[in-house]
């Protein structure tokens, strides 16, 4: 069979799985210069997101995420954090739950934007994100009627997809993802520059290519530069739970003083652009990180303690800050 194959190669017949040579040659260009499309964070942004949000887990949510992550977890949330990415194509229902699309005036109005391209309300990231929430809130009941560590592993993710800014971008261009540029000298697209070629370059230049020296840099930053913003990061008006509105509010509003800012068609970003727009890509991944322990916290919280519920979670989260602080000097 072997020979066959070689055999059909050099006649120019047939080659692997009957193409003729110049369509299967057509083909292997085509897949060696396409562009990448992209759908969420990176494998380590969420894995980042993820683990900063371990370190301010209270017990009991520590204890609940334990039993709920499937047994190759390993209790470690932050190692199955991009779960949902790799089932999107299996769940395609899910797809439209990674994001959100606005119509390019740099805001997000959750009656407007979030929906599917069939218009079916709440089928967006933000809607994700109440609705699993919504679910995990049944654990410890005495029958949930969901799958609770599906509803973890999702909810995880989606908290981490919508803290980066092209997750609520424009519709018109797919969040970045039809706008073709290079990132120094690589061709890819704006919606991976955020994804991923930051993250990468990042951890080239200044971390050692070492995901641990780039957390533990992003979690000093958490204890000392943005210790004093981390009220803001917990609170919001409305939903008391999520606050998943202002998450996409804060992203549409960066997208479009940094991650758009400057960027045409073909336009090559290098060091101006990197070193500009990183910081608002670390912030954004610590507060994600903070935010879904807060969440978490909520969801998990002990109905018996005495105390205001937000008062309480606030506390809890400085009080672990500040311990983290104190053991790290």
């Amino acid at each position: 069979m072997a020979q066959r194959r070689k055999r059909s190669l050099e006649t120019g017949k047939e080659g692997i799985m009957g193409l003729p040579v110049i369509l299967l040659r057509i083909f292997l260009l085509l897949a060696i210069t396409m562009v990448p499309i992209s759908d969420a964070w990176g494998k380590e942004g969420h894995f980042m997101v993820c683990k900063i949000a371990e370190n301010y887990f209270s017990d009991r949510t520590s204890t609940a995420v334990s039993e709920l992550l499937p047994a190759d977890a390993g209790g470690d949330l932050a190692s199955v954090c991009s779960w949902a990415d790799e089932v999107r194509f299996r769940y395609r229902w899910s797809s439209p739950l990674h994001y959100i699309n606005t119509p390019g005036v740099c805001n997000y109005k959750y009656s407007r934007d979030c929906h599917n391209a069939k218009g079916e309300k709440d089928m967006c990231v933000v809607g994700a994100i109440n609705n699993y929430t919504t679910q995990l809130q049944s654990y410890g009941g005495d029958s949930s009627g969901y799958d609770l560590s599906e509803s973890l592993l999702f909810l995880a993710h989606f908290v981490g997809d919508v803290h980066q800014p092209l997750h609520v971008g424009f519709q018109v261009d797919e969040g970045g993802n039809t706008i073709i540029v290079h990132w120094y000298r690589r061709k890819t697209n704006l919606h991976h520059v955020w994804d991923v070629n930051m993250i990468e370059t990042a951890m080239k230049d200044f971390y050692n290519n070492d995901l641990n020296s780039m957390i533990e840099a992003i979690q000093m930053n958490i204890t000392e530069t943005w210790a004093g913003e981390i009220h803001q990061w917990e609170t919001c008006r409305g939903r008391s739970v999520t606050c998943a509105d202002k998450f996409a509010s804060e992203s549409i509003q960066l997208a479009c003083d940094y991650a758009y800012q400057d960027v045409e068609e073909d336009s090559t970003l290098e060091d101006d652009y990197f070193y500009s727009r990183l910081p608002v890509l670390e912030k954004r991944i610590a507060q994600a990180g903070v935010r879904l322990a807060t969440i978490l916290n909520r969801i998990f919280y002990d109905s018996s303690a005495s105390g205001n519920l937000n008062d309480l979670l606030l506390k809890s989260v400085v009080e672990i800050i500040e311990a983290n602080t104190i053991s790290a000097k």
